[in-house]
């Protein structure tokens, strides 16, 4: 029980330090200035001064060191910390200023304007008396900042309206700088007026947008704070000052339409920058009128204008970033005298103090991207892409009201090869960039397809630190806009067209290793659908290679296929998509490792550099290197087989362990798939002794064959194709069904008759049929030697070489009454 008694204590402790530490920030930042200034004696503090301003500040470590506030130029001073004074002959301020009551201390602070109008208004008697005031008092300079006709006014009726403004200025009680938290209100001495108080993290404290510039000066009956301005009543919300300010009628209009106004109304501390009218008509007309005939667009437009804080010119010192009521960041800051957003000087008026907020007028409006066409998006890094989206006319095929999503390649990805292209090409370069769906960057996946406006499907790679489409990886900058993304792309993107195995015989650097794996029977793995990374030695790795060499390499199927599948990978790795300078390990076909990394933009494999990487295929992609790879670690056991290898590969030692020899690898790596969906096996008599065969799709092909003399007539009936596979729809991704009819086309004469079907290409059609020619020439020739007909599994026993099969006696008749005798025959 004590135990958890000193837990609880020792939490609330803690606890309650915290809370006095985040509302004391001026007297953190005042703690440093006096470390900054130890050297120059005691109680000295370190400020501040803006270079042609008299404007001073406790500055916070990025101020100091970056020796400039606001973006000018800051000179250093050293003065007394706030209460201590100097004394003749000695260092620093060693000296406890003279404590007096209130009356008094305003002239210790030196503001002696505010010491002299409380004289003439009758408030000295007051301040000098019994009590505990905390008073905000205007220095001199801020009396002679004033507006005139204000200061005139004030003067003139010294017994009512001065009065009644230094009232305004003061609190009934005290009120240090570390009492003073940030969004609190004070209720001041005049009339019960509100003073809004504001605290923030750079120490800078303020009352109603006015700056503490000398705080906590103690005395008998209060408290004195030097503020930098003349405080004025307030008394309107920012809604109040919008419907009665004749210059912001169009963010009145627009606020209205979008419900915003009535938010402005409510209890808060709201910054406000309004935009004027003359900065609505700045704006082009199309895009005003879309957006003002959009409510979800106006509304993303003025709440973008609207901070959840209040933020006071005088509070900003550097540049900041805000979170907007739209859920977007603008940045805040200042340059000089003058505020910018996002770094713009845009404000013409500043610090419009109401009783839920500040208002800031401004002479531009912000368009955030959630209100923007996908196309107005694009920043100065992408105007080539979005120029020539207009430039071709595909601009005007996104419609607003549509759901896109722009791959925006940088401006350096296009050549002036490119640029020179016939129009009509690089139109079809630029559809291959525009999504048909509005896809965000977090839903992206790996394995994802995406169809282009074009027609085209994009394969989607996500990877440790990079997300890649094709054979280009994104850089940051996605944006998301009314009807769609845009994301940022390094180089243009090429959709695969080939396969691997298509790429290589169509290119004549490649000749002798697709010889070799063509001799290695590897070269159906690289026409076959996959994901492959495939690292290409060019003719140059083979150079010294004679025919006799080459020939005892294929002789030893085993040793080629070890050399050659390690330079293969199951997966589909872009050489962009690898973190830079960091080496990735990746096991190869073979067994052995990889090792790739990018340094400069250039891929290394096994320490070799790509000659030319990320050439993408339909089933992988290409990475072309000038060295034949070898596994370090893999011994040769064959003098002449180490001879030619020694010839190739002079980057690393081999080993030679002698008789050793390379495992076998099966071909059960990858999966044949020439199968989608079930199709039922049909059969027609059209002339005697013929075979009519379907070709199945998934589950056992089967055929059947007539006799002649038997007439069968037969209704075809195909299954359709099911195919499933997803879609990204609305931005998710969706299960889509699919179905196919198949048609069925009948070759006259003595030939194979089958159903064509679209899988697998034309080669695989050529394989599959010349296969089944083999085997029913076998049962042919078989019924010629011997006429009874079969049942099902004595042909299959047949088929595999075993014993001969059993008769079955026909008991079944044709239409005409004679016995009609039918034999069946399938294969698993």
């Amino acid at each position: 029980m004590k135990i958890f008694f000193l837990f609880t204590f020792s939490t609330f402790l803690l606890s309650a330090f915290e809370q006095a530490a985040a509302s004391a920030h001026y007297d953190k930042i005042l703690t440093h200035s006096r470390i900054r200034a130890r050297d120059q004696g005691p109680n000295v503090c370190a400020l501040q001064q803006v270079m042609g301003t008299k404007k001073k500040y406790f500055s916070t470590c990025r101020n100091w060191y970056q020796g400039a506030i606001c973006g000018k130029k800051a000179t250093v001073l050293y003065e007394c910390c706030p209460g201590y004074m100097k004394m003749d002959g000695t260092r620093g301020c060693p000296a406890v200023a003279p404590i007096d009551h209130v009356y008094g201390t305003l002239g210790i602070v030196g503001a002696t304007s505010t010491q002299r109008y409380s004289d003439m208004s009758k408030l000295r008697e007051e301040i000098e008396g019994r009590g505990s005031f905390t008073f905000f008092a205007p220095s001199n300079e801020a009396w002679e900042q004033l507006n005139s006709e204000i200061h005139r006014n004030l003067v003139d009726n010294v017994n009512i309206e001065l009065y009644n403004a230094l009232h305004h200025h003061m609190v009934n009680k005290r009120m240090l700088t570390k009492d003073l938290k940030n969004g609190m209100t004070l209720v001041s001495m005049y009339n019960d007026q509100k003073l809004l108080i504001n605290h923030y993290p750079n120490g800078v404290v303020t009352v109603n947008c006015a700056r503490i510039i000398h705080g906590n000066q103690i005395a008998t009956n209060g408290v004195v704070h030097v503020i930098d301005r003349v405080l004025t009543a307030v008394g309107n919300t920012i809604q109040d000052f919008i419907e009665v300010e004749d210059d912001l009628s169009s963010l009145r209009a627009a606020a209205i339409t979008s419900d915003v106004l009535d938010i402005l109304g409510r209890p808060g501390h709201y910054t406000l920058f309004a935009p004027t009218n003359e900065a609505f008509e700045r704006l082009p007309r199309g895009v005003l009128e879309r957006i003002m005939g959009d409510k979800v667009a106006s509304e993303a437009l003025v709440k973008f204008h609207i901070l959840n804080t209040l933020q006071c010119s005088e509070a900003i010192t550097g540049g900041a970033v805000y979170e907007t009521l739209e859920g977007n960041i603008l940045e805040v800051g200042c340059d000089g005298e003058s505020l910018t957003v996002n770094g713009v000087k845009m404000v013409k008026r500043k610090d419009i103090v109401t009783s839920n907020g500040v208002i800031h007028l401004i002479d531009e409006v912000l368009i955030p991207d959630s209100a923007k066409q996908v196309i107005e998006l694009g920043g100065a890094q992408q105007t080539t892409f979005t120029d020539l989206v207009a430039q071709l006319g595909l601009a005007s095929s996104l419609r607003p009201e549509g759901q896109y999503t722009l791959l925006a390649p940088l401006n350096g990805a296009f050549s002036d090869d490119t640029l020179r292209m016939d129009q009509r090409l690089l139109k079809t370069i630029l559809q291959n960039h525009i999504i048909k769906v509005k896809v965000g960057l977090n839903e992206l996946y790996n394995g994802q397809e995406l169809e282009t406006i074009g027609g085209k499907l994009l394969r989607v790679f996500v990877y440790r630190t990079a997300v890649c489409i094709e054979n280009s990886c994104m850089v940051r900058g996605s944006k998301e806009g009314r009807n769609g993304f845009i994301h940022i792309f390094r180089q243009i993107i090429n959709p695969a067209e080939k396969t691997l195995h298509e790429m290589l015989r169509h290119d004549k650097r490649f000749s002798v290793f697709l010889s070799l794996v063509k001799a290695a029977d590897l070269d159906d793995v690289l026409s076959r659908p996959g994901e492959w990374t495939l690292f290409v030695p060019t003719n140059d790795a083979f150079k010294g290679l004679t025919d006799d060499d080459k020939n005892i390499l294929i002789r030893d199927k085993n040793a080629l296929r070890n050399i050659l599948l390690y330079h293969l990978i199951q997966g589909v790795f872009i050489g962009s998509g690898f973190e830079p300078g960091v080496t990735n390990i990746l096991k190869t076909i073979q067994g052995g490792k990889l090792y790739l990394k990018t340094v400069n933009d250039t891929l290394l494999v096994n320490e070799l550099k790509s000659r030319e990487s990320d050439l993408m295929a339909t089933n992988g992609v290409i990475h072309v290197i000038d060295k034949l790879l070898y596994p370090a670690d893999l011994p040769v056991g064959n003098d002449q087989l180490l001879t030619i290898l020694k010839k190739l590969i002079k980057y690393i030692q081999i080993k030679f362990v002698r008789d050793s020899t390379f495992k076998e690898i099966p071909l059960t790596f990858y999966k044949i798939n020439i199968i989608e969906s079930n199709v039922q096996p049909i059969t027609r008599k059209e002339d005697p002794s013929i075979t009519q065969l379907t070709k199945l799709i998934e589950g056992e092909p089967e055929f059947k064959i007539v006799r002649e003399g038997e007439t069968i007539t037969k209704v075809i009936h195909g299954e359709p194709i099911i195919k499933t596979y997803t879609k990204i729809i609305d931005g998710r991704p969706v299960e889509v069904t699919e179905k196919k009819v198949t048609e069925e086309r009948i070759i006259q004469g003595p030939e194979i008759k089958y159903t064509r079907i679209t899988a697998g290409g034309s080669d695989n059609e050529e394989k599959l049929k010349k296969l089944l020619e083999e085997e029913v020439t076998k049962v042919t020739k078989f019924i010629e030697g011997d006429g009874h007909l079969l049942e099902d599994e004595e042909i299959k026993r047949l088929l595999q070489g075993e014993a001969p099969v059993r008769k079955v006696q026909p008991n079944r008749r044709t239409q005409g009454g004679a016995a009609r005798r039918r034999t069946r025959l399938a294969y698993p």
